[in-house]
């Protein structure tokens, strides 16, 4: 039996039935018509005239708390928006609730225009907002010169948000608090001349969260950032770098806080560190899981069971090179293997492994570490990172001892590794007979599966990303419009691209022999090494990700 089609005699009949008593007339609507919110709000978009708004679309308007407060928004699941010609738009999730409708006439008290958007992505919109905007109603109701009291915040809540009385504490709890809930890696709080943005950097990208107004509401939230992290609130002309803890619905959560002096004052980054969490992904993680598949997956398999030797990860800040040097170390984690890291700090718990933090303040660096580490009678070595001559030989000579080294370096590329290590000092014959391989990646945000649509890129565009008409007709080109399951930026979670260099007798013979990058570049590809582009537009040509975003981390061949 076919559902029956949308009209208003439908709409009235429907109406008048007593089984339509006691439920939601919406959700009623949908049953009968057997159709999704998305779909049944188009219908009625079009039988009423309302416009229908996705959450990309509501993101071009600009919210009017004033109009209608931020917890009566929530409270009615409606949201009132202002247009760039300052039109008042009330943005409803049910178009037959009337007395939403009737309340917000007599608040607004002024014309405005209805349209209608999914519950979903009303509610994401709001959560964007959420306690940060009573924060700052409280900061705007206390004047500027107010003297402010700072204490010692241990647990954090919704109720502890909502009972703290002083403005300063509350904004800066409402954002960690929101930080945490959006999976943020880095809070970034930036002073201006009239007073501070907030950012947080999700998925890899910065995006505005709050503008502040007054620059002592800036320093008084620098200086509540400083008592948190135990730092001197007088000293504001040189860097300084603390942490603190906060408890969060029954788990600790560790904040790596770094205060920079600035033209207009001072700014601070907190890296968050949610240890319980990411330790419990980690006991699940596989490299499968990253991205990694076919051949580059299989090689990296071998090269990581291989008994001795060196695997070296590469790549900029933020390309998830401990994270693949974690999995890595889960998928070879024996009971027979004695596996020992030394890190920078110990960001996540892996068990069974010994993991010894780096502490230069009392002398345990890297170098004096790794020494140590090779008394204890280690089968396998995680050193976070090699960023001097002392730390790169002994890393080496540890690989030719019989022990399996995990590594990481900052390099562009595969082959940059290679210069990079020969200019610390290291003897390229002893190099290369360490080395396995070398993997390159990067991290590329992935398109939202709940409102990725097919697309069609301009051709500068294409031309920009080296792509020919002929070569783009064998593309699925996708992209998120943004909804309430990305947060309206059509992106949702990353997948790593890489390039994985595994060496053999000819490559090592080319090293050793200094011959033009070039050439062993060229010997790489008929090896069968793919690129990070390659690896990128691959993505891109399943629908996965954009062209924007890979031109966003890697270049055009």
């Amino acid at each position: 039996m076919t559902a029956p089609s949308l009209n208003a005699a439908l709409i009235a009949q429907l109406k008048s039935d007593d089984n339509a008593e006691g439920l939601a007339f919406f959700d009623k609507l949908k049953s009968v018509l057997k159709l999704s919110d998305a779909a049944l709000l188009h219908q009625l978009g079009r039988l009423f005239s309302y416009p229908v708004l996705s959450m990309l679309d509501l993101h071009t308007f600009t919210a009017a708390f004033e109009k209608i407060s931020y917890p009566e928004a929530a409270k009615r699941n409606c949201l009132i928006v202002r247009n760039t010609d300052q039109t008042l738009l009330l943005v409803l999730a049910d178009p037959f609730d009337k007395a939403c409708m009737a309340w917000a006439s007599v608040v607004l008290g002024t014309p405005y225009e209805v349209a209608l958007a999914d519950r979903a992505d009303i509610a994401a919109y709001l959560s964007r907002y959420e306690d940060t905007i009573r924060a700052s109603d409280s900061l705007l109701q206390q004047d500027a010169s107010d003297s402010v009291h700072l204490s010692d915040t241990e647990v954090l809540s919704i109720q502890k948000i909502s009972e703290d009385a002083n403005p300063v504490i509350k904004l800066v709890n409402s954002t960690l608090y929101d930080a945490l809930k959006f999976d943020v890696s880095d809070i970034h709080l930036e002073s201006n001349s009239s007073g501070m943005v907030i950012k947080y950097r999700i998925d890899g990208v910065l995006s505005v969260v709050g503008t502040y107004a007054g620059v002592a509401f800036a320093e008084q939230i620098i200086s509540r950032i400083k008592v948190m992290s135990e730092l001197d609130i007088s000293e504001r002309r040189v860097p300084q770098d603390g942490r603190f803890k906060i408890q969060i619905q029954g788990r600790e959560v560790d904040f790596r806080v770094s205060i920079m002096p600035s033209s207009h004052g001072e700014d601070a980054v907190l890296r968050i560190l949610d240890r319980k969490a990411i330790t419990a992904e980690f006991q699940q993680l596989a490299l499968s899981h990253l991205g990694f598949v076919g051949a580059t997956l299989a090689s990296i398999k071998r090269l990581i069971a291989m008994p001795y030797g060196m695997f070296l990860v590469t790549g900029p800040t933020g390309s998830g090179k401990t994270t693949t040097l974690y999995a890595a170390i889960s998928e070879i984690n024996k009971v027979q293997d004695k596996i020992i890291t030394i890190e920078d700090p110990v960001e996540y718990q892996l068990n069974g492994v010994l993991q010894i933090p780096v502490n230069e303040k009392k002398g345990l660096t890297f170098a004096r570490g790794l020494r140590s580490i090779l008394r204890h009678d280690p089968d396998k070595i995680m050193v976070g990172e090699i960023r001097d001559p002392e730390t790169a030989q002994i890393a080496v000579q540890s690989a030719l001892t019989g022990h399996l080294v995990f590594t990481t370096v900052h390099a562009n590329n595969a082959f940059d590794v290679i210069s990079r290590f020969i200019h610390m000092g290291v003897d390229p014959y002893s190099f290369v007979s360490a080395l396995n391989g070398v993997l390159a990646q990067r991290l590329v945000r992935i398109n939202c599966p709940h409102c990725a649509v097919s697309v069609s890129p301009d051709s500068a565009l294409l031309a920009d990303s080296g792509i020919s008409q002929q070569q783009a007709e064998s593309y699925q080109f996708k992209q998120g419009q943004g909804c309430g399951h990305c947060r309206g930026v059509g992106y949702r979670g990353r997948k790593v691209v890489s390039e994985l260099l595994v060496l053999d007798d000819q490559l090592r013979q080319m090293i050793v022999n200094h011959e033009p990058i070039m050439q062993i570049k060229a010997y790489a590809s008929e090896k069968g090494m793919q690129s990070i582009r390659q690896s990128a537009l691959a993505l891109v040509k399943l629908g996965e990700t954009t062209l924007e975003e890979i031109n966003r981390v890697s270049f055009v061949a």
